[in-house]
């Protein structure tokens, strides 16, 4: 199927992928006098008491926001909000059919981090949780600071986030095939952006203690030039290999695990050769890899993942969000946070059993209809444990 040809004859037909649905009948005037005038004053007398009554009395308990400024739209670049309009809605109806989450796009004309906070921050009396996507870094990083400081509902970057949870699920399900825990292995990283940073982090607070982070210059060390300009970044070598240097081939010398967010076909077989035996490659920059899985197995390769999903192993998103919103939102969480980060992957690595785990099937697939209770049961046990649950 040519799938650009027929994704857009569809979406002509469509005229979007979202519509309104009402949950409160209005056919008499008894109906209409409950779900409006004169009925509809008292829940608002209610909620003016107090504001927490919102969550009971309208479908804000339910409901998250799914924010662009188009900056960064799946593979296309700073398109602009508008044109990321189809990748918000798609992502409001995955949240729909996979959690059961209502989700409304915003794609806010500004790539100003301070504006684009400022804007959502004003509307979060609407929603009950955000879900950032396709901003930019390292804008991204700033609107998520921003507006975990303005809110008091979960904010939650998925490009970030739900790419590290999904890449540890893989990862905590790789490592028990191979036998090995996390503190044991040595991990590379191409990539330093948003998810790339996301997946580093996660991984170093679940226990990973040997890692290298490459960017477009190299290894990122203490001390590098460059650097200075880049706190965020800055930060993160602080917590590498101080000893490695050079380019990524350098780094993936001797290495148990291969972890790619960054760009297409920069890994050859020789890298891959090059790494500890059976190593762990993943290599998820779409729509083309950092290397080939075919290329990455003959290499010696013990398990390959990608984004995409005509391979074994699809490390997708999709996995994780739907859940983590739908537990966040069942306990009325007031954060995302690493526990319930953590809480998600272990759900997800779980629900392949020890019979059916092997090098191509690490990952449930993303149709299971267990994943989202699964991972909604787990977050919302980690929010209520660390003490950030509302009920």
């Amino acid at each position: 199927m040519d799938y650009a040809k027929e994704a857009l004859k569809k979406h002509y037909e469509w005229k979007g992928k979202l519509e309104i649905t009402p949950r409160a009948a209005v056919d008499s005037s008894e109906a209409l006098a409950l779900a409006y005038t004169p009925g509809v004053a008292q829940p608002c007398l209610e909620i003016e008491k107090d504001p927490e009554k919102s969550f009971e009395l309208t479908r804000r308990w339910n409901t998250v926001a799914v924010v662009t400024d188009g900056s960064a739209v799946l593979g296309l670049g700073n398109i602009g909000p508008e044109a990321g309009m189809p990748v918000m809605e798609g992502k409001c109806v995955l949240f729909k059919a996979f959690g059961g989450v209502d989700a409304i796009p915003l794609c806010v004309r500004s790539q100003n981090a301070e504006e684009i906070a400022h804007a959502v921050a004003l509307m979060a009396g609407s929603f009950g949780g955000i879900n950032l996507e396709d901003i930019a870094a390292p804008r991204c990083f700033e609107v998520e600071r921003l507006l975990k400081e303005q809110c008091d509902i979960p904010i939650f970057h998925d490009d970030q986030h739900g790419t590290a949870i999904v890449v540890a699920a893989a990862l905590i399900n790789a490592l028990r095939l191979k036998g090995k825990k996390l503190s044991e292995v040595k991990a590379v990283f191409s990539g330093a952006g948003a998810a790339g940073t996301a997946i580093f982090k996660l991984l170093r607070t679940m226990g990973l203690e040997s890692a290298v982070l490459c960017d477009i210059h190299g290894v990122v060390y203490p001390g590098r030039e460059d650097l200075k300009d880049n706190p965020a970044l800055a930060e993160l070598a602080e917590l590498t290999d101080p000893q490695v240097r050079g380019g990524l081939s350098q780094a993936m010398e001797g290495a148990d695990v291969f972890i790619g967010v960054s760009a297409p076909g920069i890994v050859t077989g020789d890298m891959v050769r090059s790494m500890a035996k059976d190593p762990v490659v993943f290599a998820m920059a779409n729509p083309v890899p950092e290397i080939m899985p075919d290329e990455a197995m003959a290499a010696g390769a013990f398990v390959v993942g990608t984004g995409r999903s005509d391979f074994p192993n699809q490390i997708n998103n999709v996995l994780v969000f739907p859940g983590v919103f739908r537990g966040a939102l069942d306990v009325r969480a007031a954060d995302i946070n690493d526990e319930m980060k953590i809480a998600a992957a272990s759900a997800i690595a779980s629900l392949v059993s020890e019979e059916e785990l092997s090098r191509d099937y690490i990952l449930p697939a993303a149709f299971d209809s267990r994943i989202c209770p699964a991972v909604a049961k787990a977050v919302g046990e980690a929010a209520r444990k660390s003490g950030i649950a509302k009920r």
